[in-house]
């Protein structure tokens, strides 16, 4: 199969432009590139025990720096900060970029506005190998199990989409929908027969998703996976440009769409997949971040791609933060206040395009 080319020099030149839209775009993501910066400097420093932000970034500055931590901070207090905090941050960045790349790419593919990365079934899978390894006693292996079961979902999915010689974004949702509710089908029959109370609390925090379990070396993997794949979409922005003006004109410009397609879904599939494994769904960063993206600065993905990464992650960090602190002494899954955010979100776009259909 030909390979996809990557216009290296294309994105080298995407943030040299001088004309005075892409001024005010480069000084949108300073600005939200700042904020994130103090969001993640919060997020560490916040938590059932509080720490000031001058302490946080002054045990944090030295430890990168090299040299030996201020001898007044007590030992849990910097373990607190560098062992637990920090990983978890850097984990609610890593997953709230990957989603909103990979919902930003969704919603190009199969040109649907209320797609995201959830929609190839990953989600039903995912919770689908999660609650077998729960049930049959592996929770140390419950990351692994989702990682499989995306795969299989995502792997049924394409061969089925498939089946027509031709991936059609009305065979993906479609192949999407009926992976979707079989595998959620088997995970309430495995919960049915096999699943204790212990079980159901672990199944229940986890398809709700959480970053409390974060740790250094959750991070490798979204580390080398997150930025390389970055780089990817946003060499392929004249591709995702065309997508959007349907496929007739897609096609009449030379672009091969089922290969284009096939592959974008093997990178989305593998994404999720790998932030799913580590964090448990999470759910509306790759549907409403987007949206966003395009409200602010249009249409082209060169400047969504960049700008959907920034919010995803900012968009998790204070979740993540509201998850923590909103009741004393107790942590809620990170989902919550997600959902509570995007469920609304999802109303307005459907009415949107209810309005816009009506026109």
């Amino acid at each position: 199969m030909k390979l996809i080319p990557i216009n290296m020099k294309g994105f080298i030149n995407i943030f040299m432009s001088k004309s005075k839209n892409d001024f005010k775009f480069i000084l949108l993501l300073t600005v939200l590139f700042i904020f994130l910066l103090f969001s993640m400097l919060t997020g560490v420093s916040l938590g059932a025990v509080r720490i000031s932000l001058k302490d946080t970034f002054n045990i944090i500055s030295n430890s990168l720096s090299g040299s030996e931590i201020i001898s007044t901070f007590s030992k849990s207090t910097v373990a607190i900060v560098l062992n637990m905090r920090v990983p978890r941050v850097i984990m609610g960045l890593f997953v709230g970029a990957g989603l909103a790349l990979c919902g930003t790419i969704m919603q190009t593919t199969v040109n649907n506005p209320i797609s995201e990365p959830y929609i190839l079934g990953i989600s039903a899978g995912a919770t689908f190998g999660a609650t077998l390894f729960i049930i049959l006693g592996l929770k140390s292996l419950t990351g692994t199990g989702a990682f499989f079961g995306s795969v299989i979902s995502t792997g049924i999915v394409l061969f089925i989409a498939s089946l027509g010689k031709k991936i059609t974004t009305t065979s993906l949702i479609l192949s999407g929908a009926v992976v979707n509710a079989l595998f959620s089908a088997f995970s309430n029959f495995i919960i049915s027969i096999g699943a204790n109370s212990d079980s159901m609390m672990t199944i229940k925090f986890w398809t709700m998703g959480s970053l409390a379990s974060a740790s250094w070396k959750d991070i490798d993997l979204p580390l080398f996976i997150i930025p390389a794949s970055f780089i990817f979409f946003i060499t392929q922005y004249r591709v995702l440009n065309t997508m959007l003006m349907g496929d007739e004109v897609a096609v009449t410009l030379g672009i091969n769409l089922h290969r284009y397609r096939f592959i974008y879904m093997i990178f989305i599939s593998m994404i999720t997949g790998i932030l799913v494994s580590k964090c448990g769904i999470i759910g509306f960063v790759g549907l409403i971040t987007p949206h966003i993206s395009r409200i602010l600065v249009g249409t082209d993905h060169k400047k969504i791609i960049p700008l959907s990464a920034i919010l995803g992650s900012l968009f998790i960090l204070w979740s993540d933060i509201l998850a923590r602190c909103l009741i004393d002494k107790a942590e809620l899954p990170i989902g919550i206040f997600t959902s509570l955010v995007g469920g609304p979100f999802f109303i307005y776009i459907v009415i949107q395009n209810q309005r816009k259909g009506q026109r």
